[in-house]
């Protein structure tokens, strides 16, 4: 049942095992809508190397129970019918794209039948399989019995999920999303060394609370902010190495511990755009400051 699978790049994989859990369930139901298999594969992070990822899926495919397989079946559009805007339907549905005008009514036909006899739509992993091929499948299976077509429906998925995965590992890592800052005291005419600047996150339900004063606990009850990240200011007034943004994220904080005479602190809020840098310096004096999107 195993497909044979390419190596991914390791940068993919490492992607994959250190990603926010939000971002790769998310990048997960992609590939299959079943959480308990989206979930199980990031449970089990991080994984040494793509075959024992792809052994989880099979492991996890063949505990989906009949929730779980309707989940999975209620993604995929019907053979023969991708839906609009879904290019990995139409990618691995490839075989019926030059289908005549027969063989697409036959196809409608067969799945009406299916669906009447089994009561869901008709899966297989249609990667390399020509028109013809699918037809005769569907066909042949509607000849099983609840049962036998239960096992071949989770076999079938299996594999799509194989293939799913293995692309997903093939494609580059993206781009992290990063920020820094410079802080200059426009009053002294000299950069600002020694400012701890504390970088923040949304919570866990991905936006802060109206009021924003929360310090955030991480577990998206919409507290707040979570810290991600404190550093402090070289003698250039710089913060380079804050660590890159969970991908998920769509705003970003900055608190400056300038403790000025009239400013303790300084706190900024922006919108941040995946795979982006950000870099927002701080102009300071002691009775007013500025803050932009530099470059």
């Amino acid at each position: 049942m195993p497909l044979p699978s390419p190596s991914a790049p390791p940068t993919r994989l490492d992607w994959f095992n250190n990603a926010p859990e939000r971002t790769a369930l998310d990048a997960l139901y992609d590939i299959c809508a079943a959480p308990s298999w989206a979930g199980a594969l990031v449970s089990g992070r991080p994984y040494p190397g793509v075959d024992r990822l792809l052994a989880a899926s099979d492991a996890a495919t063949a505990e989906l129970d009949a929730t779980g397989i309707g989940q999975a079946l209620a993604a995929h559009p019907p053979i023969g019918a991708p839906a609009p805007g879904d290019p990995t339907s139409a990618r691995e549905q490839r075989g019926m794209a030059g289908a005549t005008p027969e063989l697409a009514a036959e196809m409608h036909e067969l799945n009406l039948a299916y669906q009447d006899r089994f009561g869901q739509v008709f899966l297989i992993c249609a990667t390399g399989l020509s028109g013809e091929q699918l037809r005769d499948a569907l066909r042949a299976r509607l000849d099983n019995t609840s049962g036998e077509e239960g096992e071949t429906v989770r076999t079938e998925l299996a594999k799509i999920n194989r293939l799913r995965l293995t692309r997903l590992l093939a494609t580059p890592a993206p781009a992290a999303t990063t920020v820094s800052t410079h802080i200059l005291d426009t009053a002294a005419g000299r950069p600002a060394a020694g400012v701890t600047v504390e970088l923040s996150v949304p919570d866990d339900d991905g936006e802060p609370s109206a009021t924003g004063t929360g310090t955030g606990t991480g577990t998206g009850t919409g507290t707040g902010w979570t810290v991600h990240a404190t550093a402090v200011t070289d003698p250039d007034g710089r913060c380079k190495e804050l660590p890159p943004l969970p991908g998920s994220v769509t705003a970003a904080r900055l608190r400056f511990a300038v403790s000025g005479p009239f400013f303790p602190e300084v706190t900024t809020t922006f919108t941040v755009r995946p795979g982006e840098h950000h870099h927002v310096p701080l102009l300071l004096s002691p009775f007013g400051y500025s803050v932009y999107r530099g470059s």
